[in-house]
């Protein structure tokens, strides 16, 4: 009877040690993705400022990250 409820409280306590391991690698992917959408929503606002106040460098920056069909060949 006292080995049943003594295997039953180390089980309860491996399992409490895996819940919090794996909640809080969950944690740390949910902050990972929120910064890397806060990142994305900065640099669009930025993208959106310079193509209100410099349309033709926002050109090039866009032509920079898209890459532009003639210039594949390029290094």
């Amino acid at each position: 009877m006292i080995r049943k409820i003594v295997a039953f409280a180390v089980i309860a306590i491996v399992a409490l040690a895996v819940l919090k391991l794996a909640l809080g690698l969950l944690g740390v992917v949910i902050g990972l993705a929120i910064s890397l959408l806060v990142l994305a929503a900065m640099g669009y606002l930025f993208y959106l400022v310079l193509r209100v106040l410099s349309p033709a460098t926002a050109a090039r920056v866009r032509e920079m990250i898209r890459g532009s069909p003639t210039a594949t060949g390029r290094f």
